[in-house]
């Protein structure tokens, strides 16, 4: 597949987003991500189903805008989908003949089952499930997606006509201030739970492992809340939301103003007025399915459309037969031109030692530890992009703002300092003055990162030269290595031998390497 770029505009009941990529064989690079708040269904949910005019004008002119956005980037396709506020609209049409006639768009409107597989797809091919299996909600401004998942496919999907916007213009506030009496909440409450008890109840047969969550509601709502109770906990508490929080945030919030609710450390303004209702949605399901807890993901409809079209562009594309985390590692490396042959050379060697040192008892790390070194092994060299002198440096901070999905930032700044030390030694000194990673996990990258540095160093030359490495006796005082190799590996052994000195402060052993070469016994 030659290089292209493509865009993806998703037209909602609130806002407008646009992610625009460079397609590569087997990677991908974005390009722009951007949205905008143009509120087309204001007032639509209390006129009858009509879209206002001046909703359409301010609809219409950001789709230009990001139009023009996409042909600037050198756009050769334009995906656009419209959703919520435009399939519910009697005068839909009229939208949709101005967003062709003055943005130069051809707008498809989806079903709402739809705009919920796309979410999904969007929002699994982003996180980490393993085994597990997820209970997936999007808030949306005219509707709510619920989907039942695992990482690749789901069992149950719908779409409900609950949204920020549509209930926030149902249950107005009494005061033309923003404020929400209690009444006024109770009685919203109380709508939305009578229009999500036949879909609890199907959703109460399915094990839900956990719930993720989708949409500026929960994101914002997630954001809020580890501000104003959880400031000093780490920022993997950022991305989660109890459900004891979120009625403490709904507490404070009703009796503000709207502009009172602006002040909020976190609070996004343009959702001041509409946060609520979308909170009342959250806190619903939340009740009604026993959930503790949300995570909550950056990623939604837009990311959907991408994945969906790469999954028919399955041969550039592969994305069936990885996981998140791989398809993302690779698309990293790819993206600055990693030597793929090495680094994967070098992650096979790195697997080697850990998997013989583990059943030699040279470390007693689990398999949690392997995948992040295959990873790091991956990306180690992903800052000669920049520059061979100290790409080390470079890749410690490439991995760490790559934008790696999947992935927790501990894992990301596990890999990264991995990465940072494949060619010098990390003393416990250097290690203590991690502050991203406590002592314990400190203690493992300085493991990890020894062994990548010995495969590294086992591939020096860049040819493959050493097949297979592997610790294979152990005694108090020494490590014994064996290495299979195809012919002359003089470089290698050099470099390794550049590094057994930093092998005995990490291992508390000298290490014993022996050769055994395809053409002869041994060296």
């Amino acid at each position: 597949m030659k290089e292209r770029v493509v865009a993806f505009i998703d037209i909602g009941t609130n806002s407008v987003r646009i992610l625009v990529v460079r397609l590569n064989p087997g990677s991908f690079t974005v390009l722009a991500r951007q949205k905008e708040v143009v509120r087309l269904g204001e007032g639509e949910f209390t006129r009858g189903g009509h879209l206002k005019h001046e909703a359409i004008d301010r609809t219409v002119l950001v789709c230009h805008h990001f139009v023009e956005l996409a042909r600037s980037l050198k756009a050769e396709q334009i995906i656009a989908i419209a959703t919520s506020a435009t399939r519910d609209a009697v005068n839909r049409t009229a939208l949709l003949k101005r967003l062709k006639e003055e943005a130069g768009i051809e707008v498809s409107v989806i079903s709402g089952k739809e705009e919920a597989r796309l979410t999904y797809l969007g929002v699994s091919s982003g996180i980490h499930l393993g085994e597990k299996q997820a209970v997936f909600i999007d808030i949306g401004g005219g509707s709510t997606e619920i989907v039942v998942g695992t990482q690749t496919e789901f069992s149950f999907i719908e779409s409900t006509q609950l949204g920020a916007l549509r209930i926030s213009s149902l249950f107005p506030p009494a005061d033309k201030d923003g404020r929400i009496h209690k009444k006024t909440y109770a009685a919203m409450r109380a709508y939305i739970d009578e229009t999500l008890i036949g879909t609890v109840q199907a959703l109460r047969s399915f094990r839900l492992d956990c719930a993720v969550g989708s949409s500026g509601t929960i994101e914002n709502c997630t954001e809020i809340a580890f501000r104003l109770f959880h400031p000093k906990e780490s920022q993997e508490r950022k991305k989660i939301l109890g459900r004891n929080d979120l009625r403490k945030l709904i507490a404070l919030m009703c009796p503000m103003t709207t502009e009172e609710r602006r002040k909020i450390p976190g609070m996004n303004p343009d959702r001041a007025d509409i946060i609520v209702g979308g909170a009342a949605i959250l806190e619903s399901l939340m009740d009604m399915l026993g959930l503790d807890e949300i995570h909550a993901s950056e990623r939604g409809l837009r990311d959907g459309l991408l994945i969906d079209f790469l999954k028919r562009e399955e041969d550039s594309f592969p994305i069936h037969d990885m996981s998140v985390r791989r398809m993302s590692v690779l698309r990293l490396a790819r993206l600055f031109r990693v030597d793929e042959t090495h680094a994967k050379t070098t992650a096979h060697l790195a697997l080697a030692l850990f998997d013989s040192g583990k059943k030699t008892g040279l470390h007693h790390l689990d398999d949690r530890r392997r995948e992040i070194l295959e990873y790091a092994a991956l990306l180690h060299d992903v800052g000669s992009y920049l520059s061979f002198n100290n790409h080390e440096l470079h890749s410690w901070y490439i991995i760490r703002n790559g934008d790696l999905l999947g992935f927790s930032e501990q894992e990301i700044a596990m890999m990264a300092y991995i990465a940072r030390y494949h060619r010098k030694y990390l003393s416990p000194n250097q290690a203590r003055t991690i502050r991203d990673l406590d002592a314990a996990i400190t203690h493992d990258v300085r493991i990890l990162a020894h062994l990548l540095c010995l495969a590294n160093s086992l591939d020096r030359s860049h040819s493959g030269v050493i097949q297979d490495a592997r610790i294979v006796r152990l005694t108090q005082r020494i490590a014994y290595l064996e290495l299979h190799a195809a012919n002359g590996c003089q470089l290698e052994l050099w470099g390794l031998d550049l590094h057994t000195n930093d092998f005995k402060r990490t291992f508390h052993r000298a290490l014993d390497v022996k050769v055994h070469y395809s053409s002869s016994d041994s060296l």
